[in-house]
């Protein structure tokens, strides 16, 4: 086992984990975590911790109360495969089948995306907005809805008595009605199969359109985390050579689906914003357009309003 030094530190052999020895919960999470850094795993220990908390059946924060116990030979042989498949940088997230999102508890798989804190920021945006009307029974147009995360939190926490979602994949949307049952809230949401539009009648209006399509330049495929570019679906990645296809394609779509005043709200890449605002506001269609920033203060949500006089309809 390789201690932790002041030092860069090296990656250990496998060899300790694959025998029998007696391991405790902290000489495992030590030697584990290391084991992961030497891999390229940013955060090594921390998601050691993680996959040891799942195979022992405990919070992570437990196995801090728990430093001596012994792990013990059917424990490791849990453990050895989850452990192998991060060090190949699969997503900690896919190994655990699980990942917590807002007041979600969702299940993800290589179907779909991994939530990521940047949707939490365009939810906290829509639902302020919605809240802001005063009314209930709001109906929303979720766009890619993949694992069903931005759907789901609009009929748990805002003003949202239906939401249809769309998505291209039939494995995403198996993926998404399964996490609507979990969460008891299939209810409240259509799952509809095509791309963003397609599945939507020309007459259905909708208070609230909203997406995180896929806005990744082709180009920065080779720059993206492992973790990201191997494991998750690229379809709901990338968004041709300059990113903005798919939001091309809602920008020119939504106005169409959304009821006077209703919001448009789109997740984007960081250096997407400006292109974004510029195309929405050459429509006429979009008012009120403005830009929320991320806590990195990166610009990554991009919110408008469907203009009250706008026709889409007229000749």
């Amino acid at each position: 086992m390789t201690e932790r030094g002041t030092g860069v530190v090296q990656g250990p052999s496998p060899a300790p984990v694959e025998d029998d020895e007696t391991w405790t919960v902290l000489r495992l999470m030590r030697w584990s975590g290391e084991y992961l850094e030497g891999k390229g795993v940013e955060r090594g220990r921390l998601d050691a911790e993680h996959l040891l908390a799942d195979v022992l059946g405990l919070e992570r924060l437990q196995l801090y109360l728990q430093f001596d116990r012994p792990v013990v030979g059917p424990e490791l042989d849990r453990f050895r495969p989850l452990l192998k498949r991060r060090a190949k940088r699969e997503p900690l997230q896919y190994i655990l089948g699980r990942v917590g999102f807002r007041e979600l508890e969702l299940e993800v798989d290589r179907d779909v995306l991994i939530p990521r804190p940047e949707t939490e920021i365009l939810l906290d945006e829509v639902l302020a907005w919605s809240r802001g009307l005063g009314v209930e029974g709001l109906e929303a147009l979720d766009l890619g809805t993949g694992s069903g995360a931005i759907a789901l939190s609009l009929l748990r926490e805002g003003p949202f008595s239906r939401v249809v979602a769309t998505d291209l994949s039939e494995a995403a949307l198996a993926v998404a009605r399964r996490n609507s049952e979990a969460t008891g809230l299939s209810e409240g949401v259509e799952f509809r199969a095509g791309s963003f539009f397609d599945p939507v009648a020309d007459h259905e209006s909708f208070d609230l359109v909203v997406s995180n399509p896929p806005y990744v330049a082709e180009a920065e495929a080779p720059a993206l985390q492992p973790e990201v570019r191997d494991w998750e679906p690229s379809q709901a990645l990338f968004g041709g050579p300059d990113g903005l296809a798919a939001i091309r394609t809602i920008v020119a779509g939504a106005g169409v689906h959304l009821k006077p005043g209703g919001m448009l709200a789109l997740e984007v890449g960081s250096s997407q914003s400006g292109p974004v605002v510029a195309l929405l506001e050459s429509t006429g269609e979009y008012t009120d357009v403005r830009v929320r920033r991320d806590l990195t203060g990166r610009e990554r949500v991009v919110l408008s309003r469907r203009a009250p006089t706008t026709s889409t309809h007229s000749t």
